[in-house]
């Protein structure tokens, strides 16, 4: 890991309009949405990362070096989601990360004491899966995959997710706009099955192209990413 700061390019990503807000940070989209504890009114709950300059984190839940962070929350800061994944304890799951930042450790930590995998995973798994779905469209897609892609986003935000497991909790501080006392970040890892996961994302297929009506080219598009969902996923 170097000391230069880290970077990492906005992905192509469109949210649903009736369950979140955009806004921007960092020059990429994120999001923010009722949940309580929520410190400084900044919640953030990404698969992706967010850009670190390493020089700026000034202490660790472990200590006082870089050095001391978990293997997979060094991995998520320099190359994210990806890079976690490929970690070899990782090779049979899909991971997600929740974060949350604010000045206040005792409402962070109450923040990811009660952070469920029943109802709060519901969120990034149905945005992994909206992103899927956006990164395989060559147009809009609610005019490439019509009533299915409504469907389906409306389906995997409302679905459960059973297997998820809420392996870690790790905390870091960093030097943000020049605050002498630093701001917490707090990073919660989250595992699920591949298998369990694909079968349930399956599911959620099917119903919602069995629920819509399309045209055969849209069909064909749907046929299609039913087919390859799970590349690149």
């Amino acid at each position: 890991m170097t000391a230069n700061k880290i970077k990492f390019p906005c992905m192509k990503i469109k949210f649903s309009s009736f369950l979140i807000i955009i806004f921007l940070f960092s020059s990429c989209a994120s999001r923010e949405r009722d949940f309580i504890p929520v410190p400084d009114e900044k919640f953030f709950e990404r698969e992706t990362t967010i850009g670190i300059s390493i020089n700026d984190i000034i202490e660790t839940k472990s200590g006082h070096t870089v050095s001391s962070m978990p293997e997979w929350l060094a991995a998520f800061l320099e190359g994210g989601i990806e890079a976690v994944e490929s970690i070899y304890a990782f090779r049979n799951k899909y991971v997600y990360i929740a974060s949350n930042k604010g000045a206040s450790r005792t409402v962070l930590n109450k923040w990811a004491e009660t952070y469920t995998t029943t109802h709060d995973f519901r969120i990034p798994a149905a945005e992994r899966i909206e992103r899927r779905v956006v990164a395989a469209s060559t147009l809009y897609p609610d005019n490439e995959f019509g009533q299915f892609n409504e469907k389906l986003i409306k389906t995997s935000f409302n679905t459960s997710y059973p297997g998820v497991h809420k392996q870690d909790i790790y905390w870091i501080t960093i030097n943000e706009d020049n605050e002498s006392a630093g701001t917490y970040i707090y990073f919660i890892l989250l595992t699920i099955d591949k298998s369990m996961m694909q079968m349930v994302i399956k599911n959620l297929l099917s119903y919602s192209v069995n629920n819509s009506v399309l045209t055969n080219p849209q069909a064909a598009a749907v046929n299609r990413l039913r087919q390859n969902f799970f590349e690149g996923f």
